[in-house]
């Protein structure tokens, strides 16, 4: 391989998360990049501690216990570039999702136009909404001066106005939040991003520009009334979250000088390196990352012309958890148990997780609750999410999950499982995916540092994600049907590599497994039954499709779609139990 191509430099990536922080090192063998070990350490965003530098620098330590290789000086800070003893790195990326969502004032000219494209940029990263001004709205301007007094936002995103159109309704929106800004202390002013007609810039900068703690223009969002463009205006949001972090994370600073600058959102970056994939596969099914987080849920999906980044720290796996009930019912946590657990133990559970978010199971009742509570808040997303993707996508029924291949998904909740199958099983359920898939777990959580990795190196995420870095837990085939308990809904054939033949019918309620293992491949033909739906249609099947193999294999998903759940909790609990040991558990 050219010199030119693979420059035989190292680079150390942190992830800064709310419960833990890693050190992953990417380096050069054999001429082509690889994921060579990370080192894992408690985050220290919070007290006692609260510096984030130093959660980092443990990383490191541990990284470097593994590497045997000094990655830090005597005086633990990162040796940059690498030394001719072998010591150091050559460049470092950071990715940051560690701290409270970042409270936001949405602003926008027409409340179902602007406003929502608004609200759209702000659940690309770790915000809250607090509250929204649009120009129909009933309050009066001395009413919203005061609503941001009292609120406080620590950002506003401002959108309205298409390109070349009016321009005074926009500026009787800056008006309130240029005097609201003026009369708050200056530490307590928030930054500012204007994403709206591009001809206002120089307006906003005189009504609002001295005002904020620091303002940010992007390219308009909303163009047009029919089109609605938000990519370039993540990346400035995200630049300017980072800048707002800075202020909140004691070390971040530390950081970013030993990056040179080069930090990202954890999210961000995730959905960057979504928008790589999905343009590598030029699949006409859309490609999904999931990643169940302490601070946040995040999904992010990739279609033909459009990508979808949604950030909700509702469904964070840590702090945020004592939320979750807000949004949902224990009954609805507790449909997803194998076991018969009283509702107080999910509630002392949501409490002790948000003190605690780094601590694991430790009892089989434990993870049942903690895989009861992410399938919950996984499905809620996906929910969520599914009412921004794009309407041209590729669907079976609109109020389903779209066809996705492959779906990639990380975070703690799937990487602390014990099994791939537990894994497989918290995403069959919370997703709901349909038609055939390839699932990969991610299991070292690289996706965002790979993203990161990506805008200083672009050949690096190329070269690793071809080795085994990634778990290809297989491929998995959900019909959409509706039918009787035990009613067969299809046949299928798998065809291997030495000739061998192994076949299944599936039955409607049942998940069946065909093995393929990892490395390995085959060819997969399916014959629905009438009014089965894989992908192609109803009824219609697929033959000789190449398939490859995975820790699990081919898994056949015939619970339905929606998923159909039992009401009686008994036979509930002893169906996913059954589920559950069908995929290897027990």
């Amino acid at each position: 391989m050219p010199t030119s191509i693979v420059t035989a430099n190292s680079m150390l990536a942190i992830d800064i998360g709310a419960a833990n922080t890693r050190a992953v090192l990417f380096d050069v063998i054999e001429g082509e990049y690889r994921f060579v070990a990370s080192g894992i350490a408690p985050s220290t965003a919070e007290s006692p501690i609260r510096d984030v530098s130093e959660g980092a620098r443990n990383a490191i330590q541990a990284l470097q216990g593994i590497l045997k290789r000094n990655l830090l000086d005597v005086s633990r800070n990162l040796i940059l570039p690498s030394q001719p003893d072998g010591s150091g790195v050559d460049a470092l990326v950071v990715t940051v999702s560690a701290g409270p969502a970042v409270r936001t004032l949405v602003v926008g000219l027409l409340k179902d136009v602007s406003l929502e494209s608004a609200r759209r940029l702000t659940e690309s990263t770790y915000t809250r909404v607090i509250d929204s001004v649009s120009l129909g709205g009933q309050r009066k301007p001395e009413q919203q001066i005061d609503t941001i007094l009292r609120q406080r936002p620590e950002m506003v995103i401002i959108a309205g106005g298409t390109n070349g159109g009016a321009s005074r309704s926009v500026q009787k929106l800056l008006e309130p939040i240029g005097l609201a800004s003026y009369l708050l202390p200056e530490e307590k002013r928030p930054a500012v991003l204007f994403a709206g007609n591009d001809q206002l810039v120089d307006e906003v900068k005189a009504l609002v520009g001295s005002l904020a703690s620091h303002l940010h223009f992007s390219s308009n969002i909303r163009p047009s009334l029919d089109k609605e463009d938000i990519p370039p205006a993540e990346s400035e949001l995200a630049q300017m979250f980072i800048k707002i972090r800075k202020k909140q994370l004691k070390g971040l600073d530390v950081l970013d000088l030993w990056a040179g600058g080069h930090t990202l959102p954890t999210a961000f970056a995730t959905g960057r390196m979504v928008r790589f994939l999905s343009n590598v596969y030029g699949s006409q099914k859309g490609l999904l990352s999931v990643d169940l987080g302490a601070s946040s849920t995040v999904i992010a999906a990739g279609f033909k012309d459009k990508s979808v980044l949604k950030v909700y720290p509702q469904f964070g796996q840590g702090e945020n958890l004592t939320g979750l009930l807000n949004y949902t019912s224990l009954e609805d946590i507790l449909r997803w148990s194998t076991l018969d657990i009283p509702p107080t133990a999910i509630i002392d559970f949501l409490h002790q997780k948000a003190l605690y978010p780094a601590t694991i199971p430790a009892t089989k009742e434990d993870l049942v609750i903690a895989q009861s509570v992410a399938k919950q808040a996984l499905f809620l997303a996906m929910l969520e999410a599914r009412k921004d993707f794009p309407k041209d996508a590729a669907f079976i029924k609109p109020t389903l999950t779209p066809l996705f291949d492959p779906i990639i998904a990380g975070g703690a909740a799937l990487s602390d499982a014990s099994r791939p199958g537990q894994s497989l099983l918290l995403l069959l359920d919370s997703v709901q995916p349909v038609g055939i898939s390839t699932v990969i777990l991610d299991q070292n959580n690289l996706m965002p540092l790979l993203g990161a990795a990506g805008s200083v190196n672009n050949i690096l995420p190329v070269h690793v994600l071809e080795t085994g870095a990634f778990l290809s837990v297989g491929t998995v085939v959900c019909p959409v049907v509706t039918a009787k308990y035990g009613a067969t809904i299809l046949k299928a054939k798998v065809v291997y590599d030495t000739g061998a033949e192994a076949n299944v019918d599936l039955k409607y309620g049942f998940l069946e497994v065909l093995p393929l293992g990892s490395g390995e491949s085959g060819k997969l033909t399916i014959q629905p039954a009438r009014g089965v739906d894989i992908g192609f249609g109803p009824g219609r099947g697929v033959k000789n499709l190449q398939i490859n193999g995975g820790a699990l294999g081919v898994v056949f998903d015939g619970r339905g779609r929606p998923l159909d759940m039992p009401s009686d909790p008994v036979r509930r609990r002893e169906l996913i139990k059954k589920w559950d040991w069908t995929l290897g558990g027990g």
